[in-house]
């Protein structure tokens, strides 16, 4: 089985997630004949679940279920979510949430049970004692928690309808449990893996207790996905709580790496390192805006200012998830990095993330708007299909080579 052709299936839904941007962001320049949230519907579902879910999924199988043989029953696990993914690549565009993107959307929830169940039923009996594979385990788990957000919206809709706060609440606690769960703790898993793989060994208390900090966190940051509504105060002060934990968790995870950078900088290639540098150093960004938001004033720019939120995101998905998915790709050769892809996505990232912060605070501030602001921002994020479509032919080749 070549586990490069699926992660080349992965780089096309990230080819086309980069495209349907570049329709979101033209939207605001010139007139375009097509329903706005529709296509924000289909560019970020094709964003979670086809380009980073397959390639978490695809590095897990790799890492820790490869030697199963099971291949066949993963392949129609890829080939099922694959048919989810494109029904809701098909009918988000032109129907958003509606009867078929709602079917194949529901079906995609099973797709994810089912690959969960697969691999904590298959891993081998050797990985189980491995804090790697706990990592894994727990982020599944997360991705299995994530789910009751979206099973909630059907019933919301239907009763209380698309204005009521427990609609908003039931995405971002679906969106609170992929990024701050499912997938930081499953690449924390993957970096772990590689680290046991040449012999380190690390303190089991100091583990343990970096564990329970970062699932502390986890859980107690769901109550800064809430705070748009104006909860009662303790809710801030749970937020706060969670905040403060997922800060200490990944201080704890710095003391456990330091002394492990100059391996890790052998390990990968001068552009992956690169790409690992920029997300931690954004992680060390986005754990300080979480702590902040906790408090009331903050929390209230960001309900005031949606581009405050919007910048947030892309900096968590494309600045520190996806970075650091595609050096660990590189890492286990499902994928090749070239450097005018990393070099050009990361100048698009940062101008196109100045862009968006610089509104938020010119709204905020009330700093001078320039006039030309939404042009300047689509053709910078012109840049961003360019350099994946640079990912996806220099990896062509790679797709009919030796399976791994």
């Amino acid at each position: 089985m070549n586990l490069r052709r699926h992660i080349g299936v992965a780089v096309a839904y990230f080819l086309i997630v980069a495209m349907m941007g570049i329709l979101l962001r033209f939207y605001f320049v010139i007139d375009l004949p097509f329903n706005y949230k529709f296509l924000l519907h289909a560019h970020s579902h094709t964003a979670l679940l086809g380009w980073i879910y397959l390639g978490l999924t695809t590095l897990i199988y790799r890492i820790f279920l490869s030697e199963t043989q099971k291949q066949k029953l993963y392949k129609r696990i890829f080939v099922f979510t694959n048919v989810c993914i494109l029904g809701m690549l098909v009918t988000f565009p032109f129907q958003g949430y509606a009867l078929f993107s709602i079917i194949f959307s529901t079906l995609f929830l099973f797709a994810s049970y089912w690959f969960a169940w697969f691999a904590m039923k298959y891993i081998p009996e050797h990985f189980k004692a491995r804090f790697s594979w706990r990592l894994i385990k727990t982020a599944l788990w997360y991705l299995v928690v994530s789910s009751i957000g979206p099973w909630t919206i059907g019933g919301v809709m239907a009763t209380l309808g698309p204005e009521s706060i427990w609609y908003k609440t039931s995405i971002y606690f679906y969106l609170h449990f992929q990024y701050n769960g499912w997938f930081i703790l499953a690449l924390l898993g993957v970096l772990f893996y590689i680290l046991e793989e040449r012999g380190v060994v690390f303190n089991p208390q100091k583990l343990k207790s970096f564990f329970l900090l970062l699932n502390f966190g986890v859980l107690f940051t769901v109550f800064l996905s809430v705070l748009w509504f104006v909860p009662p105060t303790v809710f801030y002060l749970f937020g706060l709580a969670g905040a403060v934990a997922q800060l200490l968790a990944f201080y704890e995870l710095y003391l456990l790496l330091k002394e492990h950078f100059p391996l890790l900088k052998r390990l990968f290639i001068p552009c992956a390192f690169f790409l690992l540098k920029i997300a931690g150093s954004l992680m060390v960004l986005k754990l300080l805006m979480q702590l902040f938001s906790a408090f009331p004033y903050i929390a209230n720019l960001a309900i005031q200012f949606k581009d405050f939120v919007i910048g947030y995101l892309h900096l968590v998905f494309l600045g520190i998830v996806i970075t650091t998915l595609l050096a660990f790709l590189k890492y286990f050769e499902l994928l090749r990095l070239p450097k005018s892809f990393v070099y050009l996505f990361i100048f698009s990232f940062v101008t196109t993330e100045l862009l968006i912060f610089y509104k938020a605070v010119a709204l905020w501030t009330g700093l001078p708007f320039f006039q030309d602001y939404f042009i300047c921002l689509a053709v910078l994020s012109c840049l961003f299909p360019i350099a994946v479509g640079i990912l996806f032919f220099k990896n062509l080749k790679g797709m009919s080579s030796v399976p791994l």
